[in-house]
């Protein structure tokens, strides 16, 4: 009986040592090579400082800033705590949160078309980019709070607009961690007083 187990728990250990250890460290060594901006996190500097990352949504709420989407991870944007609500479009506390949601974009904004994702949660509730018709629709919010002209703040927005992967793989999308670090970069707002 020794003979049979001897060989199997020899296998057990030499394949837990490979595919545990041995191939994880090799992937990961190489992406760290190969891209070692993503591979870190994708995280934006300012100095010696970490902003952000450009892959996790984060809470701006300032009217200087553009916003995300609403958030379905924990309470905010929390990375440990990222996944869908849940909700299904008949659940009464989804229609109420939605609702109040495009209430307050109403008085931001009155007249224009609120954009779907900016009552919306993402699948994982920390996505950081919205749609290009988000960021315009809030650019006159921005603009105000900045002492800026709504052009200038759309020509910020067009610049940092992503086209889909390969031209056809997903949809336009704008980063809000970048447009928000460009528009600071190109506007400060203690030079125009806001």
């Amino acid at each position: 009986m020794l003979t049979h187990l001897r060989p199997a728990f020899v296998m057990m250990v030499l394949f837990t040592v490979v595919f545990g250890l041995a191939y994880p460290l090799a992937i990961t060594g190489v992406a760290g090579l190969a891209f070692p901006h993503q591979a870190g996190g994708s995280l934006e500097m300012s100095g010696p400082n970490v902003v952000g990352s450009s892959l996790i949504a984060q809470g701006f709420s300032k009217p200087k800033y553009l916003h995300p989407r609403p958030s379905a991870a924990g309470k905010g944007w929390d990375p440990m705590n990222s996944g869908g609500s849940n909700l299904g479009p008949l659940d009464s506390s989804l229609k109420d949160r939605v609702a109040a949601a495009a209430k307050d974009l109403r008085k931001e904004n009155p007249g224009a078309a609120i954009p779907a994702d900016a009552v919306t949660t993402s699948g994982s509730g920390l996505d950081p980019d919205v749609s290009p018709q988000n960021a315009r629709f809030q650019a006159p919010r921005i603009a105000k709070a900045r002492g800026l002209t709504v052009m200038e703040v759309e020509a910020t927005i067009a610049a940092q607009t992503e086209a889909p992967l390969l031209g056809f793989i997903g949809q336009p999308r704008v980063n809000v961690l970048a447009v928000n670090r460009a528009l600071d970069a190109r506007y400060p707002t203690a030079q125009r007083g806001g």
